[in-house]
């Protein structure tokens, strides 16, 4: 097979404009301890407020302690928790700033927006499709893609939704390597979706990879749940497939026929106990074919005159 033919024909996709980078944060623990010290250092200000005579002295510690609580909040909404199997895409005003993968409690800028995105992996079954192959037979076939979010920029900022994005671009690909290749191949050695299955889904593999990388997701495996002529001619393709199986079955049938009156004529010969000239082999060759090769058992026929008689 040359390397054109191994290479399906997939879509261009337009290149990343974006890609992902990791997020400045701290550990979350020193920043909530902050947080909630701050948070003490506040109330307790405007505590010790209202035991003072001093009305300036009074509103000053008042004011002091209300920014200091209000700050040290702030700051605590800069926390984040990350799961495993989880991401935070940081954004500060619009701008991407990075991507946050280390679980656990992490601090960021509290100005800035995250966005909480999985990177587990995750399963995608499309419904059965109802398809024309390549020989123009209407056949149904379904797939299932394991797949995972690789760079959560790109999956984030390159498309509108990603989860759709996935699952339309596999129903595209299912549907395009369907009608590239035939159900079953007439032509000896050519490649078919039943004949050919493993060379058929490392195809869609290619092809998946190729509509799905401009959203920053990874193919993990592809693999054909369900593949069947529609109901409306699968009775007939069904007669076709019989049909086949028994000309291969009566050809097989032929040729050890053949072989067993080619070993028979061969041993008479060579042993010579019985002279039988051309008609007479012909006859018997034929005798024995008819033998070898029918459906039912032979009728003996007794022969009490000459060979021939």
């Amino acid at each position: 097979m040359s390397e054109t033919d191994a290479t399906p024909d997939v879509p261009t996709m337009p290149k990343a404009r974006v890609r992902e980078v990791t997020a400045h944060s701290i550990g979350g623990g020193l920043a909530l301890l902050l947080g909630l010290i701050g948070l003490l250092v506040g109330a307790g200000l405007i505590a010790t407020a209202t035991a003072l005579d001093s009305n300036g002295a009074k509103a000053l510690l008042i004011v002091l302690g209300v920014v200091i609580a209000l700050g040290a909040f702030f700051a605590m909404c800069g926390l984040n928790m990350v799961a495993p199997g989880e991401a935070r895409v940081v954004q500060l005003f619009g701008r991407y700033r990075g991507t946050i993968r280390t679980d656990g409690l992490r601090w960021v800028n509290p100005l800035t927006s995250r966005t909480k995105i999985s990177t587990r992996v995750r399963n995608h079954e499309t419904a059965v499709l109802k398809v024309n192959d390549a020989y123009g037979n209407p056949i149904e076939l379904a797939a299932v893609v394991v797949w995972k979010v690789e760079d959560t920029a790109q999956a984030t900022f390159e498309v509108d939704d990603f989860l759709e994005f996935v699952s339309t671009q596999t129903e595209a690909a299912v549907r395009h390597i369907a009608i590239e290749y035939p159900y079953d191949a007439h032509d000896e050695g050519g490649l078919s979706l039943r004949g050919n299955a493993e060379e058929i889904t490392e195809k869609l593999a290619v092809e998946l990879h190729a509509r799905v990388e401009a959203a920053g997701v990874q193919i993990i495996e592809s693999r054909f749940t369900h593949l069947a002529y529609a109901p409306e001619i699968a009775s007939a393709m069904l007669q076709r497939q019989q049909a086949g199986a028994v000309v291969a079955a009566r050809r097989l049938i032929v040729d050890g026929a053949v072989g067993m009156v080619e070993d028979a004529l061969a041993r008479i010969t060579e042993q010579d106990f019985v002279a039988l000239d051309e008609e007479r082999k012909a006859a018997m060759v034929s005798n024995l074919l008819v033998v070898l090769c029918g459906d039912r058992s032979a009728q003996p026929v007794l022969n009490t005159g000459t060979l021939y008689q």
